[in-house]
């Protein structure tokens, strides 16, 4: 299994397997923004609008592919105020329920982490589901709470939840 940044173009070619992982990680449960169940065609649109976030620098995405088909993504956001340029947010980091177990999230999390800092961003910031699977990864992985937000998204079955804020603090490179 490799992961790999996607450019624009590399994006929009695997728009259909990243399409299949967001149909999936809802199916599943996971808190990612959608409701369910997501029509297929809804995840595509939604993959392909990305690409030019990605053209423009706002967006890096990052894909594990084992061979070529897509098992997990990390996306992360970049803002464009010169205020703010010292932090990106994590966002859709996702993994396939089939994939799931293998250390995968943690690759993807740490690949992230990684390019953050040698981008010079000092700071990352995120919101998850509060009380998920997903929580219990970053907050291994060294992230600190910053609260939570009572009946802040919906679940996939449309039910409002609670959600927790995170951040970590990368070193300086």
């Amino acid at each position: 299994m490799t992961t790999t940044r996607l450019d624009a173009a590399a994006l929009l070619g695997h728009a259909g397997e990243l399409a299949g992982l967001l149909a999936d990680t809802v199916a599943g449960g996971a808190s990612v923004g959608f409701l369910a169940p997501l029509d297929r065609a809804q995840a595509l649109a939604w993959w392909e609008g990305r690409a030019a976030g990605v053209a423009a620098g706002h967006l890096a995405v990052w894909a594990a592919l084992d061979g070529d088909r897509v098992t997990g993504t990390v996306t992360l956001a970049f803002p464009d105020k010169p205020n703010s340029r010292h932090r990106a947010e994590l966002v859709k980091l996702m993994v396939h329920r089939d994939a799931r177990g293998q250390g995968l999230g943690r690759r993807l999390l740490a690949t992230a982490e990684e390019a953050a800092a040698a981008a010079g961003v000092t700071l990352l910031h995120l919101d998850t589901e509060t009380d998920s699977p997903a929580e219990h990864l970053y907050r291994t992985a060294g992230w600190t709470s910053a609260g939570i937000i009572p009946d802040y998204a919906a679940d996939p079955a449309g039910v409002l939840r609670p959600t927790t804020l995170y951040y970590k603090h990368l070193a300086a490179r």
